[in-house]
């Protein structure tokens, strides 16, 4: 069934997943503050708006994926953003990485307005989003998940309500929780094989297919052993969900050094100007740290 949607934010991840719903056969209003970032989705037929207003006027379900929480309350709560400029029975689905806090007040908020809100932050990367095979983790109402669960298909393989408001982004902050640790065993274990004198992607052949095999070290350990170092996933964005995820520890008095200590090695690979590249460029502060 084509349906009317919406979309905000067309970047790495963004622009994939909106690809998938056109070619599906869903009419699509997009919008991106740069706007050539979108040329491919508007030359695949998608109509292009000049605000989150304007998406939320032509769309039906409006799906954003931006950068920061500030990035979503701006686009969603803000003065022209989706809610202020939405009719009741729409429905707003926030795939950003973001507070948790933050999606329970957007869902506050719609409800108010007669409007449906879901968090569903995703996890796969550049490779996920291209090859359609994103997890997709949600937090809101059972009947609002039902109505966009189609859609949700298209751009992922695993698809999951999680519970109410908020609990998409408690699941995503797992999720990143978990890859910060397995990123640090990526890399040491790669820069230890290179000054052995091994070769990486042998010794992924190997490794990535026993016990120590994750997707980390087979997908971006791929990356690292050929040198690169391109975005899939923003090291400046996984620092930010990082900040998400111990503030949450510290509100629910929790602690997590290992979290902690992943933490200051990306804000070390900020420090280095990296920030643009990708999360396994975390490899080239071990190359600095050793010489």
């Amino acid at each position: 069934m084509s349906r009317k949607i919406g979309w905000i934010g067309t970047g790495v991840m963004g622009g994939s997943m909106c690809m998938h719903l056109i070619k599906a056969g869903n009419e699509a209003y997009v919008y991106n503050r740069t706007k050539s970032k979108a040329d491919q989705l508007i030359a695949a037929g998608a109509h292009w708006c000049d605000s989150p207003a304007d998406v939320a006027a032509n769309a039906d379900i409006i799906f954003s994926i931006v950068g920061y929480p500030v990035d979503v309350e701006e686009t969603i709560l803000g003065e022209n953003g989706v809610l202020n400029n939405v009719c009741p029975g729409k429905i707003i689905v926030d795939m950003t990485t973001s507070e948790p806090a933050l999606a329970e007040r957007i869902a506050e908020a719609a409800a108010a307005k007669g409007v449906g809100a879901l968090d569903a932050p995703v996890s796969g990367g550049d490779l996920g989003a291209r090859n359609a095979t994103l997890a997709i983790m949600v937090g809101g109402r059972q009947e609002t998940f039902d109505e966009v669960k189609d859609l949700f298909d298209v751009m992922g393989s695993n698809v999951r309500l999680m519970g109410a408001a908020g609990a998409g982004q408690h699941t995503k902050m797992c999720n990143q929780i978990l890859i910060a640790g397995t990123m640090i065993g990526v890399v040491e274990s790669l820069f230890y094989a290179y000054k052995a004198g091994m070769d990486l992607n042998e010794v992924i052949d190997v490794i990535g297919s026993g016990a120590a095999g994750s997707w980390s070290i087979n997908n971006l350990g791929r990356r690292i052993a050929d040198g690169d170092f391109n975005p899939g996933f923003f090291i400046k964005h996984f620092v930010k969900d990082m900040g998400i995820a111990l503030s949450e520890a510290r509100r629910m008095n929790l602690a997590l050094p290992g979290l902690a200590l992943v933490n200051q090695f990306y804000v070390a690979a900020m420090a280095m100007g990296h920030e643009e590249l990708g999360t396994q460029a975390l490899y080239k502060v071990f190359e600095k740290m050793n010489g």
